[in-house]
């Protein structure tokens, strides 16, 4: 069991969403700097790490829907996952947008409804069950159909492809990437708050983040999507 406390004595593993090995950059653990950070950065950051949230804005099936379809967003295939459902439903039952949306979607929380009805009326349709019951790959398949059409412009279920591969993927990728396994992976140092930036050049990185041990492109051993 891994036990986290404020101090120098901070116990970690350097834990990465799916538990794999960290390649990119092996053996770094941004809660090594957990002493740097102010107490309340340190206690915002380090609740990130406990219980989830409880689900106060989407419905049972809408929650069904979402998980499976954040998962399939960011190749979260098993344990330990970064609980972006529950950090964008904690976000929508507080009404933290952007601050913006485009002129021909609803507003964010009825988007995200509309969308996750629409996303399980197609799985029914064309795979013979909800969003959430059909396999890995089948996921996939109904998931890349609404990018093709994002590419192509076109419309769905009433909404532009695009605008809602944008919500999808907006709030998917601020959620995940708030999460310290998350920083882990890509090697942030987390919060530079009361340190401060050293390096601020193109390239450079600060003395305290990741060793990155590869340097080739993330995506290149998956030339047509994620395995």
């Amino acid at each position: 069991m891994v036990v986290f406390r404020r101090g120098a004595d901070v116990e970690s593993e350097g834990i990465v969403p799916g538990g794999a090995p960290n390649r990119r950059f092996p053996g770094f653990d941004v809660l090594a700097e957990v002493d740097t950070w102010d107490p309340v950065t340190a206690g915002v950051v380090l609740a990130r790490l406990g219980p989830p949230p409880p689900i106060r804005f989407f419905t049972p099936a809408e929650q069904a829907v979402g998980a499976a379809l954040f998962d399939q967003l960011l190749d979260q295939r098993g344990e330990p996952r970064v609980p972006v459902l529950q950090l964008v439903d904690a976000r929508l039952a507080e009404a933290i947008t952007d601050g913006w949306r485009y002129a021909d979607m609803p507003e964010d929380g009825d988007a995200f409804r509309q969308s996750f009805a629409a996303l399980d009326a197609d799985a029914t349709e064309r795979a013979g069950a909800p969003f959430h019951e059909v396999d890995w790959d089948a996921q996939a398949a109904l998931v890349q159909r609404i990018q093709d059409l994002e590419t192509a412009g076109a419309q769905w279920h009433g909404l532009p492809a695009k605008h809602v591969w944008s919500l999808w993927t907006r709030y998917a990728s601020a959620a995940f990437y708030s999460h310290p396994w998350a920083w882990n992976e890509i090697g942030f140092g987390g919060p530079a708050y009361p340190r401060g930036y050293l390096r601020t050049g193109i390239g450079q990185s600060e003395p305290w983040e990741g060793d990155e041990a590869r340097h080739d492109d993330p995506g290149a051993e998956f030339p047509d999507g994620p395995a």
